[in-house]
């Protein structure tokens, strides 16, 4: 119904765009294209000529003095900071299946209800229950006799070693490229994936969509060809010894065997100690998998007014890998999207359609939390644009929407009540894990967008830690996500129709 809606309304834009409206939905870990239209150090916005009134968008006046309020009202007396120092104390170690999570849902409630939010509940899904372990041991056994300690951790999913761990000859490969000519050398042996993040690539998220497959498919193929474990070289970008775990898996009925991520420095010694002849290494891990648990998505709104059925939702995911304390990943998302909500209710904006924080389970390790809430309320259309952070809490550049260039373009100048904080963009291409599934339901998609260059330095990693955001970032990302917010809650459902739709 809402395809035919948008054809209807279509004819209101007119000739807004000489773009061929070619599909730039991009995948985010991909670089982005560049954005359109962007407004000259911070100049004065230009003016649309298409019929902004027609798709209830703001006059300039307005939307200056909507971005000015929450610039300055965020910048000012914003909770994010507090918001965040909350979860990563009362909740430092929440990954799905664990008691941390619960205590975690239990403070995303509570301060959903404190910050204004409405209909505020939890909605149980069914998550799986992975525990890495006291023991996690790497010592390799270089050609000369000398012992190396490797400084390494469980990929999230793998099996344990049992006691004492694995011992076996290591050889060194080139991704999973490097797979295709092995042979049988890697039988009875552990593959070493060595793999770096690609120093040239122009954006983090590019380079780690290279390289991330030797993490999460490496021991699924390796084993095929007779390893009995892995190593993985962490996608980071920084030149440190903190490794730096994900998720990973196994055919369904596959052998499984041990996978672990080593820190950048103990990647470069044993590649180094490979070089001068055979090493050996003993791997131990206690990592087990347990039974699934109930656990839950958080939910509240901003109830909507002529529009309320229809939905803008904005989330992050609550769980977080125990290797730090997820202030990054994804602590900022969840505050930043219970921040700009409650931004919005304090400014006393009225939404015309519903907006629903959707702090989601099950992220890092299986995406429970995603398919059950599209499961239970994806039909029905009802969703109209759905809004993630999992960029980690940095300095903000704008957002991103899956949408054609043509919408790009036309959108683009809305930005520039942000510009005098670098947050004015609008990029072609966005979304994410959390709210992938409910672009299956016709929902357009959208995320924060950041300066992501030290993103990889922390994720996943013991330095995703509080002391590694920067309270004014994150608050300013969830400014930039409550501006976003308020135009996509009220604009007609044409203001992001496509003349390539129409075609």
């Amino acid at each position: 119904m809402r395809n035919a809606a948008l054809l209807l309304l279509l004819g209101l834009l007119g000739a807004c765009s000489d773009e061929t409206g070619a599909e730039a939905e991009g995948n985010p870990t991909q670089a982005e294209e560049p954005e359109a239209g962007a407004p000259a150090g911070g100049a004065a916005p230009p003016t649309g000529a298409w019929d902004r009134a027609a798709m209830s968008i703001p006059a300039d006046e307005e939307l200056r003095e909507r971005g000015n309020w929450l610039l300055d009202r965020g910048l000012s007396s914003g909770r994010a900071w507090q918001y965040l120092t909350e979860l990563c104390t009362v909740a430092p170690k929440r990954l799905s299946g664990s008691a941390g999570y619960e205590k975690a849902a239990d403070w995303a409630f509570d301060t959903m209800i404190q910050a204004g939010l409405e209909n505020v509940r939890l909605e149980p899904v069914m998550v799986p229950r992975w525990v890495r372990g006291e023991v996690e041991r790497c010592v390799a056994e270089a050609a000369d006799g000398s012992r190396i300690d490797l400084a390494v951790t469980a990929l999230g999913g793998t099996i344990g070693t049992g006691p004492g761990g694995i011992t076996a000859e290591v050889v060194e490969v080139d991704g999973l490229e490097g797979l295709a000519d092995i042979g049988d050398a890697l039988s009875g042996k552990i593959a070493f994936f060595n793999r770096p993040m690609r120093a040239t690539a122009r954006t983090t998220g590019a380079a780690y969509g290279e390289a991330v497959g030797q993490r999460t498919r490496g021991a699924r193929e390796a084993v095929k060809h007779g390893a009995v474990g892995v190593l993985v070289r962490s996608m980071s970008t920084k030149l440190d010894d903190y490794p730096h775990t994900g998720a990973m898996g196994y055919d369904e009925d596959g052998d499984k065997i041990p996978a672990a991520a080593l820190g950048l420095i103990s990647a470069d010694k044993l590649s180094a100690a490979l070089k001068q002849g055979t090493v050996r290494v003993t791997l131990e891990l206690e990592a087990e998998t347990l039974p699934d648990v109930e656990q839950w998505n958080v939910i509240g709104e901003i109830p909507g007014g002529d529009l309320r059925d229809e939905l803008v939702v904005v989330g992050g995911h609550l769980d977080a890998w125990e290797t730090g304390v997820g202030a990054h990943d994804d602590g900022a998302g969840c505050v930043q999207s219970v921040e700009a909500a409650r931004l919005l209710i304090e400014n006393g904006f009225r939404p015309r359609r519903t907006i629903r924080v959707v702090l989601f389970a099950n992220e890092e390790n299986g995406l429970a939390g995603a398919r059950g809430y599209a499961a239970k309320h994806g039909e029905g259309g009802a969703h109209f644009v759905a809004m993630e952070s999992d960029s980690g809490g940095l300095g903000p550049r704008g957002i991103g929407l899956a949408r054609p260039r043509d919408v790009i373009d036309r959108l683009q100048p809305l930005g520039f009540p942000l510009s005098s904080v670098g947050a004015e963009r609008l990029f072609a291409g966005g979304g994410g894990a959390d709210i992938g599934p409910l672009r299956d339901y016709g929902c357009f998609v959208s995320s924060l967008k950041v300066n992501d260059e030290r993103y990889f330095d922390y994720h996943h990693s013991a330095l995703d830690r509080l002391d590694n955001v920067n309270p004014r970032e994150l608050q300013l990302g969830a400014v930039t996500m409550a501006y976003w917010l308020s135009i996509f809650a009220n604009c007609e459902q044409a203001a992001l129709a496509s003349q390539s739709e129409s075609e």
